[in-house]
């Protein structure tokens, strides 16, 4: 049912949204189908974050919305209007939080560790990795294996991932 005097509302009307994209105040129209994921990589050009199976069970897309780690490919742009995003281009901001070469400490237990091969799944597993810290649920390295489980490495560096995670859980890679 429409109100009188209101334009028509089509599927392919603009939405307004607003959102804090790593520490950046962004005003945008969007169409309601698109999603965060093809938001950041299409139109602000933060290919960070990537396309991996489109489908939510890789985890390659994970992002930080307002601290917590979200598929970007499950979520609609509109539906996260307000809140603050979070890519693998803005951790490194992430507040006093930065690390001694100016990445975040996950970025430099990564690298300590040699967790990445191929590097496709990083950007998603460093923004999960730091949503798992966030949620303070995983402490053992069953619990972080399991926080993990979303994110897949098809160059099988989990136990490298895993070794970076507990050192900055530690207070490692500093």
């Amino acid at each position: 049912m429409r109100l009188e005097n209101q334009p028509p509302v089509s599927a392919d009307t603009p939405i307004g949204i607003t959102l804090t994209i790593n520490g950046q105040r962004r005003e945008l129209q969007v169409a309601p189908w698109t999603t965060l994921l093809d938001l950041l990589r299409e139109r602000l050009d933060l290919t960070g974050t990537k396309k991996g199976c489109d489908h939510g069970q890789c985890g390659a897309c994970t992002v930080l919305v307002n601290g917590t780690r979200v598929n970007a490919c499950l979520t609609l742009a509109v539906m996260k209007d307000g809140a603050e995003i979070t890519t693998v281009e803005g951790l490194a901001a992430l507040g006093d939080r930065a690390g001694s070469n100016g990445l975040h400490p996950i970025q430099e237990a990564f690298i300590e560790h040699d967790a990445f091969q191929c590097g496709y799944c990083t950007p998603g597993q460093l923004c999960s990795s730091v949503g798992l810290m966030n949620e303070g649920h995983a402490y053992t390295r069953d619990e972080i294996r399991e926080a993990m489980s979303g994110n897949i490495c098809r160059c099988g560096a989990y136990t490298n991932i895993v070794d970076a995670i507990e050192d900055v859980m530690q207070g490692g890679a500093r």
